[in-house]
């Protein structure tokens, strides 16, 4: 590809998007894989749902081999103009308060977890001594 290669928007890409006509934008650069959608190994249906959008990160995912790499220069018809892309943004689950189901105050819930284990164990050693006392 030359230097002046020709730019492309995505609403200009998001047109190719039938099995007629199919453009895919991966790594910044605009691919025309019409040609290619018989013979991907995946068939055309993956690349048919990766079109209209970056596929970057669906060609990332899947690792392609340095011979399908190899073979994109066969399909470049130019490059993806960056701000036309719109940029993601990281879902942030919404910040919720702590929930008590039992409306019990934390420090209560707190001294429980100690206490009745130790209750338990005190329980369980009176009975020993006890039971070992009347054996004697």
């Amino acid at each position: 590809m030359s230097s002046s290669s020709k730019v492309f928007t995505l609403e200009e890409v998001a047109k190719h998007n039938t099995k007629d006509d199919c453009w895919l934008i991966i790594g910044g650069k605009v691919y025309n894989v019409t040609k290619f959608l018989e013979d991907h190994p995946g068939g055309d249906d993956v690349l048919l749902s990766s079109t209209a959008k970056d596929a970057t990160d669906d060609f990332e995912d899947v690792g392609h081999s340095t011979t399908a790499r190899a073979m994109m220069d066969e399909y470049l018809v130019g490059e993806i103009d960056a701000t036309t892309i719109p940029t993601k943004m990281k879902y942030t689950p919404p910040k919720q308060p702590h929930y008590n189901q039992d409306k019990t105050p934390e420090f209560i819930i707190k001294i429980l977890q100690f206490l009745v284990p130790l209750a338990i164990l005190g329980l369980a050693v009176a009975v020993r001594i006890y039971t070992k006392s009347e054996s004697a």
